[in-house]
């Protein structure tokens, strides 16, 4: 594996690099469809930039300013040819990941944080094991401070402005002080004061540390020139110019086309670099212009690439000369604590509307739940009607379980899943990694929830004075919620609306439940293929632990027309003698369930039932894994692209 060699003085090279990928949809069916054709999307583009610059890449929509960043950056989705390289060393995705960094356009981050802790969890994740907590927390001040964003360190990321969040997203980025980092439109939703300023504490990052940064912007202002070292213009993947800024002016004055006197000089050379499209005779002089101006510095415009940008006067003295990307990554122990904490972090911030709608949602939903149900069936008639009323209750208790845990999952879910597709791509950590922390950082909160809920019925009704019984209820919920939580994360795995995830994964749970747990249809009355159907459900062996574990040594109900004289039904009657469907439970449970008869086995085996139900979840649980590992199809991928 190619490494990067530390030294003082940071080159990046780019040398006749061709890209081909999709371009722009130009047709309604295009755009509706999310398809387009692929052209040349970059055409024999060389640019340089050195240690202590920043260079901004500028162009019209559909100029290639994005794609040369994704390529640089490796993620350019189509053949690239060429050379990129850094200090020397070709640009790998893993070479860029240990050693740049790239801010995109759109940064999802998690509202429930404060600023604070969102840079302190980033440079846990990010800096290496070899660094001390002291000295990535020395760290986090120095980005707020270089950032300006000291004032709102401890407010939350939900009430941030735009030009804050903006830098905080910039700030994730610098903590672990890339050699290198590229910034995709960093000030397009800003005004021009905050626009003024991002520039500027760029361009201060750049000169302080030494480091390379590369911006893109489609509307420069005029106050930012004395900030960029560097310029590229493109014009629909071609190179106009790319040089010190400085020499820019006379080299387009030295072509015949000076820059007025009180004109933005980076806007007007920008519409020099741009296709008018408002006639076609101004299409066809404008684009005849341009191709022109290409091929004259594709002849003549080396000298003025290759010109160094001297700033060795103005590099200041850091601490951080060796970059802290050198130190390595941290262990994946500490990724999984960090995320685990992160998670946590979210929910016990309860001073963030985020923080108290996850408290609630993932704590007290079920047991509010569980109490209306207890509510509504407090004290069951004790007679024959009970059985069916029965049914009821833990058919609600399973059916609640299952569909509040989808609820709860994707309310939750969608943000912490956008933000692994973000840092997944910058290299933090990997989709295992991730599913793993999820689903620790989950696990107590699911089995707090489900037992308080658990506790509600199960005491409150009372169906029981025995802890143990009690635990084998509380147990087998869990499992159900547990396993209804991994599917509805696989889900959103592949579906990006948390919407249509959640209605995917209910439809699921309701075919689960009325074909497999015997609640609603009796197994019996099954046709043979939805009866063996009901082996590959995991309602099939919850259902039956709970039928089995409520009924199976239920004694005798008298009928309606006994209750009040508390006269039990005899054995063997029926409804036809005596008023008495039942003469037991377990007289219930043959009527639900197949018992010795053949050729079926007996469906109600409880242990094995019981184990049967957990190893579902187990099986969700690595299928989740297994899904994080395996790549996905590019239109999978292209949904959470940013």
């Amino acid at each position: 594996m190619s490494r990067l060699h530390v030294t003082n003085d940071y080159v990046l090279e780019l040398n006749n690099v061709y890209h081909a990928g999709q371009m722009e949809a130009s047709t309604c069916l295009e755009k509706m469809v999310g398809n387009s054709s692929v052209g040349v999307v970059l055409k024999d583009v060389s640019v340089e930039v050195h240690g202590g610059e920043l260079m901004a890449v500028l162009g019209s929509k559909g100029s290639g300013k994005k794609t040369l960043l994704d390529v640089i950056a490796r993620r350019a989705q189509g053949p690239t040819r060429g050379q990129i390289l850094l200090n020397g060393v070709p640009m790998s995705m893993r070479l860029f990941q240990d050693s740049c960094a790239y801010v995109g356009r759109k940064c999802h981050l998690l509202e429930g944080l404060t600023t604070k802790q969102t840079l302190y969890y980033a440079a846990h994740l990010t800096i290496g094991s070899k660094v001390s907590s002291y000295v990535k927390s020395t760290r986090v001040k120095q980005v707020m401070a270089d950032l300006a964003l000291i004032h709102v360190a401890n407010h939350g990321v939900h009430s941030l402005n735009q030009s804050e969040y903006r830098r905080l997203a910039i700030g994730i980025q610098l903590l672990r002080d890339p050699v290198v980092i590229l910034l995709d439109e960093p000030t397009g939703d800003l005004d021009p004061l905050h626009t003024y300023m991002v520039v500027s504490i760029l361009s201060n990052h750049a000169k302080k540390y030494n480091r390379i940064v590369v911006l893109s912007t489609e509307k420069p202002r005029s106050d930012i020139f004395p900030f960029l070292d560097r310029v590229t213009y493109l014009c629909l993947g071609d190179v106009v110019y790319t040089g010190a800024t400085r020499m820019m002016l006379d080299y387009f004055r030295h072509l015949g086309f000076p820059c007025p006197e009180l004109e933005n000089p980076l806007m007007f050379y920008l519409c020099l670099s741009t296709v008018d499209r408002r006639s076609q005779e101004r299409f066809l002089e404008s684009s005849n212009q341009i191709a022109a101006l290409v091929d004259k510095f594709r002849m003549d415009g080396r000298p003025f690439r290759k010109c160094a940008v001297s700033y060795a006067d103005h590099v200041m003295e850091t601490e951080h000369r060796l970059p802290l990307t050198a130190y390595g990554r941290p262990t994946t122990t500490q990724v999984l604590t960090n995320l685990m904490s992160r998670e946590w972090a979210v929910l016990w911030n309860c001073g963030s509307p985020i923080g108290r709608s996850q408290f609630f949602l993932r704590l007290l939903l079920l047991p509010v739940f569980f109490f209306l149900l207890w509510i509504f069936y407090y004290e069951l008639p004790m007679n024959q009607q009970s059985y069916a009323s029965r049914n009821g209750l833990l058919y609600s208790c399973l059916a609640g379980t299952m569909f509040l845990s989808v609820a709860s999952t994707v309310a939750v879910h969608p943000a912490l899943r956008t933000r692994y597709y973000q840092e997944s791509r910058d290299g933090f950590y990997f989709g295992p990694s991730f599913i793993l922390a999820r689903s620790l950082a989950s696990l107590p909160l699911s089995v707090a929830t489900v037992a308080a809920a658990s506790a509600i019925i199960y005491f409150g009704m009372p169906m029981s004075t025995n802890p143990f019984q009690y635990l084998l209820f509380g147990s087998t919920l869990w499992a159900v919620h547990y396993f209804m939580e991994q599917q509805t994360m696989a889900l959103l795995m592949l579906i990006k609306s948390s919407f249509n995830a959640a209605l995917t994964s209910l439809f699921l749970g309701i075919v689960y439940l009325n074909v497999g747990s015997a609640m609603v249809r009796a197994v019996p009355g099954l046709p043979d293929y939805l009866y063996y159907l009901t082996y590959v459900t995991q309602s099939r062996y919850a259902a039956a632990v709970l039928n089995e574990q409520h009924f199976r040594n239920f004694s005798s109900l008298p009928s309606v027309l006994n209750s009040t004289l508390s006269i039990p039904c005899p054995s063997g009657t029926t409804f036809s003698n005596y008023g008495c469907r039942y003469s037991n439970g377990t007289h219930y449970l043959m009527e639900r369930y197949h018992l010795t008869h053949p050729p079926y086995d007996d469906d109600l085996r409880f242990w094995l039932n019981f184990g049967l139900n957990f190893l579902f979840t187990g099986a969700m649980f690595f299928a989740n894994i297994i899904l994080h590992i395996v790549p996905l199809p590019a239109f999978v991928k292209s949904k959470f692209r940013g």
